[in-house]
C-alpha cells in the first residue's frame, strides 16, 4: 500500500502541469465533480498547500536567510516590483475589462509560487535560495499584496485591503509556521518524513481542485465570450509571465549573480503563486453578492484560472531549456 502512495506521488509531482490541466479539462465537461470548491473549501485547501510548503522549512532554511540577506531582499523587492507593475502595463496595452485587469494585477501582486522550488531544482538553480526567495515573498504578502491591488486595480472596483491581509494571513502564513514547527518537533520521526515526502503531492491534487472550482464558476462567462476570451487571457498570462522570467534574470545579471541564482530569481520572479490569486479573487472580487450586482465581476478569476495551469507548464519547460542547454555545454567541453 506504502509502494502504491509514493508511486502515485512521484507520478502527480511529475506530472504537474497535465494533471491541473486535465481537472480544468474535466471541470469545463463535468461541473458537478468540482462545484464543490468554491469559498471557505477552497480557502482551506489553499491552507493544505502552504502547509506543506511549511513541512518543507528547516531550521537551517532560517540560517540560510541569515547567510546573505542582501540577495534575499533583492529577490523580495524584484517579486514585487517587476510582477505588479508588468501586470499593470499589460492591461493597458491589451484595453482590458477593469475585472480582468484586476484579475491579472491580483497575479502579479501574489508571491512566488510553492512549485518554482520544484523548477529551480530542475534547472539546476540554487534551491536553497529558491526556498528562502519563496518563503520571504509569502511572509510578505499579507501587508505587500492588498496594498499593491488597493494602488494598482481600477478605482471602479471595491478592494477590501483589510479583509484581503487577514485571508492571507489566516490561509497562508498560519499554516506555513504551523508546517514549520511540525518539522521542527517532529521532523526526525521516519512516519513524519515519510508524510513530508507525499507533501508534494497533496499541494497539486489541491492546485488542481482550485482550478477546477474556478472553472466551473467562469464556465458560463466561457460560453458566453467564446474563445476569443480565452486567447485573449492566454495572450496576457503569456507575456506577463516572460516578462517576469526575462526582468527577473536581467536582475540576477545587473547584480552579478552567479548563473545558478540568476535561474533561480529568473524563475521566482515569473512563477506567481496563482492559486493563491484564484482564492482571493474569488472571495473578494468575485463573491456571490458582487457577481448579482455585477455579473461580469466573475472575470476576474479567469487570468488567476489560466496563470495555475500556464505557469507551472512554461516554469517546467524553462528548467528543461536550461539543463538541455547544460547538457549541451557539457558535451561541447568533452
Amino acid at each position: 500500500m506504502l509502494n502504491i502512495v509514493r508511486a502515485v506521488s512521484r507520478f502527480l509531482s511529475t506530472y504537474t502541469s497535465p494533471v491541473v490541466i486535465a481537472c480544468a479539462i474535466v471541470a469545463f465537461f463535468a461541473p458537478v465533480l468540482f462545484g464543490w470548491v468554491h469559498g471557505n473549501v477552497s480557502s482551506i485547501i489553499l491552507g493544505v498547500i502552504m502547509l506543506s510548503m511549511g513541512l518543507t522549512i528547516t531550521t537551517q532554511d532560517l540560517r540560510n536567510l541569515m547567510k546573505c540577506p542582501w540577495h534575499i531582499l533583492l529577490g523580495a523587492v524584484a517579486q514585487y516590483t517587476i510582477m505588479p507593475f508588468v501586470a499593470f502595463g499589460l492591461t493597458k496595452i491589451f484595453g482590458l475589462d477593469p475585472y480582468l485587469a484586476v484579475g491579472i494585477i491580483l497575479v502579479g501582486c501574489c508571491p512566488g509560487g510553492v512549485s518554482s522550488n520544484v523548477m529551480s531544482f530542475l534547472a539546476k538553480g540554487d534551491v536553497t535560495y529558491s526556498v528562502s526567495m519563496t518563503m520571504v515573498s509569502t511572509l510578505l504578502a499579507p501587508i505587500m499584496t492588498p496594498m499593491l491591488v488597493l494602488w494598482l486595480a481600477d478605482t471602479s472596483i471595491n478592494v477590501n485591503a483589510l479583509g484581503m491581509f487577514l485571508n492571507i494571513l489566516y490561509v497562508t502564513v498560519a499554516p506555513i509556521t504551523i508546517g514549520f514547527l511540525c518539522n521542527y518537533f517532529f521532523g526526525k520521526r521516519s512516519a513524519f518524513k515519510e508524510i513530508q515526502s507525499n507533501m508534494p503531492a497533496v499541494s497539486v491534487i489541491g492546485l488542481g481542485l482550485i482550478v477546477g472550482g474556478v472553472i466551473v464558476t467562469v464556465r458560463p462567462q466561457l460560453f458566453a465570450n467564446g474563445l476569443g476570451l480565452i486567447f485573449l487571457v492566454l495572450a496576457v498570462v503569456f507575456f506577463h509571465n516572460g516578462l517576469g522570467y526575462l526582468l527577473g534574470y536581467g536582475v540576477g545579471r545587473l547584480f552579478k549573480f552567479n548563473t545558478a541564482k540568476k535561474r533561480t530569481i529568473a524563475i521566482e520572479v515569473g512563477v506567481q503563486n496563482a492559486g493563491m490569486a484564484t482564492v482571493l479573487a474569488a472571495a473578494f472580487f468575485a463573491d456571490p453578492a458582487n457577481v448579482a450586482a455585477h455579473p461580469e465581476a466573475v472575470l476576474c478569476v479567469v487570468p488567476c484560472a489560466i496563470s495555475c495551469a500556464y505557469h507551472s507548464i512554461s516554469g517546467t519547460v524553462l528548467a528543461g531549456i536550461f539543463a538541455h542547454y547544460d547538457h549541451k555545454k557539457a558535451l561541447q567541453n568533452n
